[in-house]
């Protein structure tokens, strides 16, 4: 038997209604759907005020309250809300830069699901911030992020594929983290590969440019 569907309340279509307007770069009217869900005390609502504060989507930028709605978000248990208090704690961005804090918290959002956690978790690990440099667990949580999806994680566990001389498994993960990105991320793919004297790697990097060049809308 499935488990019964979770019926969709009045803080799911506000959300949606401030997504929407974020996507057509309506920052003030999506930060006011999102003040309206929040009011409920819905955590995911809450998470979205402090993007808008981060961001300055339909409000002035400020990383201060940014955290505090990340961190009364993340109290309620927003795996996505512990993810960018984390980030915050990373940069010392509107928060003290603590390491362990960031760990604790990358840590408690991974373990709600979040596959971009695990990637910086890797990162963690590799680079020996918040705990000792550990390579074989940064390998084992790039690649975990990697076949959950996450764009960065594949992009990662590739770059250690490659200086394996795995090749042909790294062009593999470099195509799915293709197909799996974004614009900024694409931008800093392209920069990290094109210098590769692979040729196949130089036409990732080309491909990545591309992806990340703004679309111009074309009259049907």
């Amino acid at each position: 038997m499935r488990p019964a569907s979770r019926a969709i309340g009045p803080a799911d279509t506000l959300l949606a209604l401030g997504q929407s307007c974020l996507d057509r770069g309506e920052g003030g009217q999506a930060f006011a759907w999102f003040r309206s869900a929040a009011r409920g005390g819905d955590a995911r609502a809450i998470n979205m005020l402090g993007r808008c504060h981060e961001h300055g989507w339909g409000v002035p930028a400020d990383p201060v309250q940014a955290a505090a709605h990340y961190r009364k978000a993340a109290d309620l248990g927003d795996g996505w809300a512990m993810f960018n208090l984390a980030d915050l704690h990373c940069r010392g961005n509107g928060v003290t830069r603590d390491d362990e804090a960031a760990y604790r918290l990358y840590a408690a959002s991974a373990a709600k699901g979040n596959a971009k956690a695990l990637n910086m978790l890797g990162l963690l690990h590799e680079s020996g911030r918040a705990v000792p440099a550990d390579e074989a667990a940064a390998r084992a949580l790039f690649k975990a992020a990697a076949e959950s999806g996450d764009c960065w994680g594949r992009f990662n566990h590739a770059r250690l594929l490659i200086g394996d001389g795995a090749r042909e498994e790294a062009l593999r993960w470099l195509r799915l983290a293709l197909d799996s990105g974004f614009p900024d991320f694409y931008r800093s793919m392209a920069a990290a590969l094109a210098p590769h004297p692979d040729p196949q790697i130089q036409a990732l990097a080309a491909e990545a440019l591309r992806l990340a060049a703004p679309r111009k809308e074309t009259c049907p």
